[in-house]
């Protein structure tokens, strides 16, 4: 059994749980060729983390994340995980990067969207949508620029799917306010706790419009119904997507193996 931990729960929607696991596999045996004593299987749940006695702590000694033993089991802290000192890989967002996540994690490399529409190598973009009729339907910019319909926009009821997410709601400030604009613009704010809520909100009329990153556009068309009503509106620039990572004490050794692997395999 490994001693380390990983997981990839950003896309893990149920519909695409063996896709997600087909990923983890080309990952592990990939690793596991360079030496790396990779798990079988990804944590889903804080079930499938190991105890963490006293808690998750900084390279001070500080507790930054309580032992998963004690959160709830089905369910999945994703700090958790990230913090977690048995973390092999994992991905995250470039949110709680920013936030601090940063300071305690290593960075080992970015997928590649070029499936996705508003995807370009390492980069990605936010499709704004808002339910079908309400305004024109409008493609990627073709040269990553964002394409912000202030008009449409304002006074409107804006959801995002979690306060630290940079595609859903630190992206679109930043657009916002290069264009002299703030959260200000819309009438309403409100938190879904996911993007595919998001979506379901706006198809049954209780929000106008969110900024959805454009994988997650990509599944919700392929298994979400209710986007079938909500159609994209405008677009963010495109950003560095979600960054694989790993433990900050993971050895210098394996981060360079871990790297060789995601560049060439993610």
């Amino acid at each position: 059994m490994s001693d380390f931990v990983a997981g990839l729960p950003m896309y893990d929607w149920s519909e695409m749980r063996s896709e997600v696991d087909a990923q983890w596999a080309r990952l592990r045996d990939a690793f596991r060729q360079k030496g790396i004593d990779a798990p079988q299987t990804i944590a889903r749940v804080n079930a499938d983390l190991r105890p963490v006695e006293g808690g998750i702590r900084d390279a001070a000694g500080k507790v930054i994340a309580p032992d998963p033993a004690t959160l709830p089991p089905d369910e999945l802290d994703f700090f958790g995980l990230w913090l977690h000192p048995a973390l092999l890989l994992a991905q995250t967002c470039w949110g709680p990067m920013e936030l601090g996540l940063a300071t305690h994690v290593q960075l080992i490399g970015q997928p590649r969207y070029d499936a996705f529409e508003g995807g370009q190598g390492e980069l990605y973009s936010s499709a704004l949508v808002m339910r079908a009729g309400e305004a024109p339907t409008v493609g990627s910019p073709s040269d990553g620029s964002p394409l912000i319909p202030l008009d449409v926009l304002r006074d409107k009821h804006f959801t995002f799917n979690s306060l630290d997410s940079m595609s859903g709601i630190i992206a679109p400030t930043r657009e916002l306010e290069a264009l002299g604009e703030s959260l200000d613009i819309f009438s309403e704010r409100s938190e879904s706790g996911g993007h595919r809520a998001s979506i379901v909100a706006i198809a049954e009329g209780k929000a106008d419009v969110a900024a959805i990153d454009c994988q997650s556009w990509a599944n919700a068309r392929r298994f979400e119904p209710a986007a079938e009503a909500v159609t994209v509106v405008g677009w963010t620039r495109r950003r560095k997507g979600l960054p694989f990572i790993t433990a900050r004490t993971t050895p210098e050794k394996i981060v360079v193996a871990l790297r060789e692997v995601v560049a060439a395999t993610a």
